[in-house]
């Protein structure tokens, strides 16, 4: 009996080690070793009153043999509905100009201002390639093509890992380089210009000589560089470790062209909004924890995680999972994960009349203080003839907070960081 509780911790934490480095456990009577397996996922997103998105997900790999594996995978995703604008909540109602400058939305008094025009397809393709080049070394290379309406995104990425200890310690080491190029709609507002009102000018060729001016019509891109080193550990038959330490630097375009930020007077109400304006530079750094521990009827799965950057965004991220076998063919897996983050030094919910215009400034609430929290329930089957599936259904809640800033006059009786909530049902079936 004792023998085979052991292997069954040592398959579980087998299973556990392929997903921290990111391949798969050989399974008997299931699939041949040189077969194509195939991962499939459709997953819906759902924030009220706010954006929806709808993906779906296929991903194919295949052993050729002495490790030499490929796998390559297609997401497709559509996204609708109301993004926050960034501009402040007011008593009245507001009129904004569509990114486009072809007409403009409101906004009903006491909400949040959301640009309602909000749509977007994306089509995302990713190749890799790994085999090993010596004893125990492994190399791995990929590309990467994203591809929506105002945004292009090229990646090429290679990585170096070495096993020690009779494999039971990996030291790792990767590199990735992204190419980003944005073409928003409307083209580029030049950053803290002023949002044009069609409502204020005498003539529409007067509205759109203003608008015109607010634009910038050269090539907006960026370039990101990334480096991770890793460190994963096997401690005994029942746990596995790992430790990553990543550095990332990006160059380039970082505004959100379609975020604004309002100026209002000593008593809240606005007097114009402005196109937000961001540091062409960022650097960030971050650390990763994770912890797998076989018990004889799962796994428990930890992990934390800890960025900063030069926006002085600091973010600590605790994500919990417990896989619990209910027979030897279904599972169900809870799941926990905490996440907060402190204010970009540039972040302003509003900006005052009475002060100086700051060289930078964004109310986007991404970029604001706040915490979030998930908690979900997994389930998963293994079949007789070795398919997989499983459901996952998740509930997500963001709670932005003020980052010190005090509200004045009718802004202290409006929401100025309004939470969200968002629904999560992911189904998967392995082949």
């Amino acid at each position: 009996m004792q023998l085979i509780k052991d292997k069954k911790v040592a398959a579980t934490l087998a299973a556990a080690t392929c997903a921290l480095l990111g391949t798969q456990p050989a399974q008997a009577n299931e699939q041949k070793d040189d077969a194509w397996q195939f991962d499939t996922a459709i997953l819906y997103y759902g924030e009220s009153d706010r954006v929806q998105l709808v993906e779906g997900v296929f991903n194919a790999k295949k052993d050729f043999g002495d490790e030499h594996i490929f796998s390559a995978k297609l997401v497709v995703d559509t996204l609708t509905g109301a993004s926050a604008s960034g501009a402040v909540a007011q008593p009245g109602v507001q009129t904004f100009t569509r990114p486009s400058g072809n007409g403009s939305y409101q906004v009903n008094a006491g909400e949040t201002p959301l640009d309602d025009t909000f749509r977007d397809t994306r089509v995302q393709l990713s190749g890799q390639w790994t085999q090993p080049i010596f004893e125990n070394t492994r190399v791995s290379t990929g590309f990467n093509f994203s591809n929506e309406y105002d945004y292009l995104s090229i990646g090429a990425n290679a990585s170096l890992a070495r096993d020690f200890n009779r494999k039971n310690t990996t030291l790792s080491f990767g590199v990735s380089y992204q190419f980003d190029s944005i073409d928003p709609v409307g083209y580029a507002p030049i950053g803290l210009a002023q949002m044009q009102l069609a409502s204020e000018f005498d003539s529409e060729e007067a509205f759109r000589t203003a608008f015109d001016a607010t634009r910038d019509t050269e090539d907006k891109d960026k370039d990101t560089f990334d480096v991770l080193l890793g460190l994963t550990q096997v401690i005994n038959k029942r746990m596995l470790m790992q430790f990553n330490y990543g550095y990332s630097v990006v160059d380039g375009y970082l505004n959100d062209p379609y975020k604004l930020v309002s100026v209002v007077n000593d008593t809240g109400l606005t007097l114009r909004n402005l196109h937000e304006n961001r540091p062409d530079e960022r650097t960030k750094h971050n650390v990763f924890w994770q912890t797998k521990y076989a018990l004889d009827s799962g796994v428990i799965d930890v992990s934390y995680r800890y960025s900063t950057d030069d926006w002085d965004i600091d973010s600590h991220t605790i994500d919990s999972r417990f896989r619990w076998n209910i027979s030897e063919t279904s599972y169900i897996q809870p799941h926990f994960r905490y996440y907060t983050q402190s204010a970009a030094k540039f972040y302003e919910p509003f900006l005052e009349e009475s002060t100086p215009l700051p060289m930078f400034a964004s109310a986007d609430y991404r970029l604001g203080e706040m915490d979030a929290y998930t908690i979900g329930l997994k389930y998963g089957q293994t079949l007789s003839n070795g398919h997989k599936w499983a459901v996952r259904a998740e509930y997500y809640s963001q709670r932005p907070t003020s980052d010190g800033t005090a509200a004045i006059g009718v802004l202290n009786d409006l929401d100025l960081y309004p939470s969200i909530d968002a629904f999560i049902l992911q189904f998967n079936y392995h082949f």
